[in-house]
């Protein structure tokens, strides 16, 4: 293998740049990504960008020099085509870009909504220029409304909180990330916005949005509308494919990879965009879009184009995700939904301290915690070793 592309210069497609050097790729490296800027750490953009703690220098994913990757970066170009039969890339510009082995890192962008079309008070966040337009907007306005109470909704509310402004959440659910951790701990969720000033309002059907003059109007189905200055929309993110259409790879919320993350022959996927079956999990088919994920499937990813077939391994992982809302730091890991069966097991939802876990086929399968990090670590440990739920359940920890 003498060249290998990558298009995404995302944490996940950095990580597996490194990496091929790493384990002494020598080939021709060349990494594409839509955006002007080179790779920068996410998670900050709902926080400390936004309230000027971080200023954009200080988000760059790598303080070595690039000269050292020995790779062409190609920044601000979209791919906008895959021809497998030809090894090839088309990018927005016209330039095509020939391989031998390609990655596929172009991660995920926020959904929409329809009825938002058009209005200039909406924004979404998921670049730092989108960071950057969101952050001039609150320092200049005083009410802002979340659609969407996952997140990063809540992430943003509570930020904005934090600068003084008034706030309204409204999600779809009767709690927020209802379906994701089930009713306990989304009203666990719903109280730390409430309590914080937030006007949440949950179980919401939105009409319209309407632009009136410099503010925004948000009318919802038998409740009072909401008048803002600013709307921000936190609906979820699609996988980055379309690009990919026609070319031959499986899609499906994602590019659908085998067990060891290749999508076709030469081809391997990490990140946002993969969807692959989890060996841990029964071969589940997810695809996970957390920061832990894309740095593990970066590397991987790396060492499978490497790789003969016969001795590839699989990606095997306990998904792991964090969020800090109003000072309390929340960690996720595992697989699980309101759906499962819960025990808090540490601490308590009164006082927002607590540790509970989640049950599947027998096994603790999922746990999450308000600011116990070690146990959430402890858990998760225990979810990758396959532990049956009552042992979990007994656990010291």
């Amino acid at each position: 293998m003498e060249r290998i592309a990558i298009v995404g210069a995302s944490l996940a497609g950095l990580r597996c740049a490194e990496s091929l050097r790493r384990e002494g790729f020598t080939g021709a490296l060349t990494i594409v990504g839509a955006e002007e800027h080179l790779p920068y750490d996410r998670p900050p953009l709902s926080k400390e960008f936004l309230t000027a703690e971080f200023e954009a220098e200080r988000l760059a994913l790598r303080t070595a020099p690039y000269e050292e990757l020995e790779a062409e970066l190609i920044l601000g170009q979209r791919a906008q085509s895959l021809n497998l039969e030809a090894r090839s890339i088309t990018l927005a510009s016209g330039k095509e870009i020939e391989f031998d082995g390609l990655v596929i890192a172009t991660g995920a962008a926020p959904r929409s909504l329809p009825i938002s079309d058009g209005i200039s008070g909406v924004m979404t966040l998921r670049t730092l220029d989108d960071a950057a337009r969101l952050k001039a907007a609150i320092e200049e306005r005083k009410r802002i409304c979340v659609i969407g109470a996952g997140f990063i909704g809540s992430e943003v509310a509570a930020t904005a909180r934090g600068l003084g402004l008034n706030v309204t959440v409204l999600e779809a659910g009767e709690q927020p990330m209802l379906r994701g951790v089930g009713p306990i701990i989304g009203e666990t969720l719903a109280e730390l916005h409430r309590s914080n000033g937030v006007d949440l309002r949950t179980g919401v059907e939105i009409e319209s949005i309407e632009q009136i003059g410099e503010e925004v109007r948000v009318n919802i189905a038998g409740e009072a509308s909401v008048e803002c200055d600013l709307i921000l929309l936190a609906v979820g993110a699609a996988p980055v494919t379309q690009w990919l259409e026609g070319s031959g790879l499986t899609l499906d919320d994602g590019v659908v990879c085998d067990a060891t993350l290749l999508a076709a022959p030469g081809v391997v996927c990490a990140g946002d965009v993969a969807r692959w079956p989890n060996p841990l999990f029964g071969g589940e088919s997810m695809r996970v879009e957390h920061w832990t994920n894309a740095v593990e499937q970066g590397m991987h990813a790396a060492k499978r184009l490497l790789s003969d077939d016969d001795s590839a391994p699989e990606f095997s992982t306990v998904p792991f995700v964090w969020s800090e809302q109003y000072g309390i730091k929340i960690q996720a890991a595992g697989r699980f939904s309101g759906e499962d069966r819960m025990e808090v097991v540490h601490g308590s939802t009164d006082d927002a301290r607590l540790v509970a876990i989640f049950e599947r086929r027998g096994r603790i399968s999922g746990v999450i915690g308000f600011s116990e990090p070690r146990r959430v670590m402890q858990y998760r440990r225990l979810i990758g070793a396959g532990t049956p739920f009552d042992e979990a359940l007994g656990a010291s920890l």
